[in-house]
């Protein structure tokens, strides 16, 4: 199918690996041009012809920077996708009690107020394009308990702005949505020392075998993870004049672990 998205352009956050990497790579194989924002330049970014922009998008001026330099590359912005998100090593507590003001406050700066400031900084470009929204939020938004409290609760905040925003800026032409993905195939969880490896360590198993059991033990039906590329084609279709109607929506890509309607 094509999806009519050739010629336009696109700013994707986090989009050094994972996710994120993905949706870079496949709105470029549909004609797009695209920005490309990370904290790190990986060699994969590179490849895939974006134009890659350094930049840490916790810091209050991150996201904005961003921006600045899509609308001198590209001119005007048809496509932010918010991607960014996740946290390192351990996120270094898993209870309530465990975790401080600045985990929190680190949390939100990169989960949820990145969105919020590049969103901002956005608008305007997306008005005048008649542009789209999409943010990667979690299932962890509709099932706080599976997930690190601030990480779930960013989440669901993420996924409440995308509602917000599609009501205040429907009505000037701008689409915005929400993709939650359940556990999919990244670095997150594959990579020793990382989110997985922790969880793995805390429940006694080695890595290899807590993510073989991971997808049947929450819920997952498909009995496997999701991949990165499957996520980035329901972005692709979002972003697309086929989903014009759509907007204010959360879409679950979870291989069907969230069981509540």
């Amino acid at each position: 199918m094509d999806m009519g998205l050739s010629g336009r352009t696109a700013v994707v956050t986090g989009a050094s690996r994972g996710i994120g990497l993905a949706v870079v790579k496949a709105l470029i194989g549909e004609g797009m041009r695209v920005v490309a924002a990370a904290r790190t330049i990986t060699p994969e970014l590179k490849e895939t012809g974006a134009v890659p922009v350094t930049a840490d998008l916790s810091t209050a001026a991150g996201p904005g920077a961003v921006i600045d330099r899509a609308l001198s590359e590209l001119g005007e912005i048809d496509l932010l996708v918010n991607n960014v998100g996740g946290g390192d090593a351990s996120d270094e507590a898993f209870g309530f009690l465990s975790l401080s003001d600045e985990q929190w406050r680190q949390l939100y700066d990169l989960n949820f107020l990145s969105a919020v400031r590049a969103t901002r900084a956005a608008v305007p470009s997306l008005i005048r394009r008649h542009g789209t929204v999409i943010n990667i939020s979690s299932t962890s938004a509709h099932t706080p308990s599976g997930g690190p409290v601030h990480y779930a609760t960013a989440k669901a905040a993420l996924t409440a702005l995308s509602k917000a925003l599609a009501e205040e800026f429907g009505p000037q032409g701008v689409r915005v949505t929400t993709v939650s993905p359940g556990a999919t195939r990244t670095s997150l969880w594959e990579d020793p020392g990382r989110y997985g490896a922790a969880l793995a360590a805390a429940h006694g198993v080695d890595l290899d075998a807590f993510l073989a059991g991971l997808p049947s033990g929450t819920g997952m039906t498909t009995g496997r993870f999701v991949e990165p590329e499957e996520v980035a084609s329901l972005v692709t279709w979002l972003a697309s004049p086929h989903a014009a109607s759509v907007t204010g929506a959360d879409f679950l890509i979870d291989g069907g672990a969230v069981k509540t309607v």
